[in-house]
């Protein structure tokens, strides 16, 4: 039995869901929390209901955006002819932090992981085809994460585009300046830098 008011305790088990939050450190923010005036409480506490409201993806890259095309889709400075597919918006925050890079994105929402029951039809597979589809010189960066299933999910696409009808498309893989396991959101700038710079025909 807790020895801690309910109310303080349900609050440890919801930032405890949270990743990279066990109980100390759930216990640790919920206490700073309580020792903070009741207007920034309610400021906390708006935010996080305000959370979702607003947001929709966009129709072309499937990025989070509050605008229909995204500010990046609508960005006509951008080269239009080379996309970096990526898993999450996240890791479009990750790239598009590098120097260098003015393409576009698709974001796929996942990797195909038949154990948590993910399949290519559950990711923005086939909106990536339809984009390639025009006849125009392209390239397309895997950014995927080089995970067992970041690699997978990118293997598979690469083969999709080895079709004849996909022959104007130039595939590549970012470098290995990243390692196994890691997640594009936690990489420096230089290292991603470096991973994009060493990237290879895939």
């Amino acid at each position: 039995m807790s020895l801690l008011p309910k109310s303080i305790q349900n609050l440890i088990n919801e930032f405890s869901k949270l990743p990279g939050i066990g109980p100390k450190s759930a216990s640790r923010l919920v206490f700073y929390l309580l020792k903070q005036p009741d207007i920034d409480l309610g400021s906390f506490s708006k935010a996080v209901e305000d959370l979702k409201k607003g947001i929709i993806f966009c129709d072309t890259c499937h990025n989070m955006t509050e605008k229909n095309p995204c500010v990046i889709c609508a960005d006509n400075r951008r080269n239009r002819n080379l996309i970096c597919v990526v898993e999450d918006p996240l890791d479009v925050l990750a790239m598009d932090q590098i120097d260098g890079f003015e393409g576009l994105f698709h974001v796929l929402g996942g990797v195909i992981s038949p154990i948590d029951g993910v399949g290519p039809e559950d990711l923005k597979i086939n909106e990536l085809l339809q984009r390639l589809e025009s006849k125009e010189p392209m390239e397309v960066v895997f950014a995927t994460n080089p995970s067992l299933e970041g690699e997978a999910t990118a293997l598979y696409i690469a083969k999709l585009l080895k079709q004849p009808k996909f022959k104007h498309i130039k595939i590549t893989r970012i470098g290995r300046g990243l390692p196994m396991g890691a997640d594009l959101e936690y990489a420096d700038e230089y290292t991603l830098s470096k991973a994009l710079e060493g990237r290879r025909e895939f």
